[in-house]
């Protein structure tokens, strides 16, 4: 299995949506287990394809309980889609892709989900709280969008410019 590159913003292929997963095969296995290792490397609560340039609908998910060990309970998830939103929550997010930024998003405070599991078998699930907000923002990186996209048009541009000066830094030394 390998740890693979992670796309940072502003990476055009971070915008690009995603393909439905219709083989159910070993190159989806092997995937879903590259994803879970780089998210554990990273570390992270939770990785989409599009984050690793593969343009394909498949997340993964921390879902370690408080008595369990970080990344030994690990929900893959297949063609996955928000089918019912409930109540509203501000969480304070991040992104691996999107980096030095921590921000409040609003966001559904529970949420049920439909995908299908690495063979192919749909299920269904609900989620709430942090586990919920995790889920939205995983599924929004399938379609192109990042949570960077959910806040204000002034913290966008300050986050911008705040990119561009230590890119701009970074070119001097």
């Amino acid at each position: 299995m390998a740890i693979l590159p992670i796309l940072k913003y502003p990476d055009p292929r971070l915008r690009l949506a995603s393909s439905p997963i219709v083989d159910f095969d070993e190159a989806l296995a092997t995937l879903a287990e590259d994803l879970r290792q780089t998210m554990i490397h990273a570390p992270g609560s939770g990785l989409a394809a599009p984050q690793v340039d593969r343009q394909v609908r498949l997340i993964v998910v921390d879902n370690t309980q408080e008595d369990e060990e970080y990344g030994h309970n690990v929900l893959t998830l297949v063609n996955p889609r928000v089918v019912e939103l409930i109540g509203e929550q501000l969480h304070l997010e991040g992104c691996l892709s999107v980096i030095e930024l921590q921000a409040e998003v609003r966001r559904a405070a529970a949420v049920t989900v439909e995908a299908q599991d690495l063979q192919g078998q749909p299920f269904t699930f609900q989620a709430q709280g942090r586990q919920a907000v995790i889920l939205q923002h995983e599924i929004d990186h399938l379609d192109g969008v990042l949570f960077l996209d959910r806040l204000s048009r002034l913290k966008r541009e300050m986050y911008r410019k705040k990119l561009r000066k230590n890119q701009k830094m970074s070119q001097n030394t």
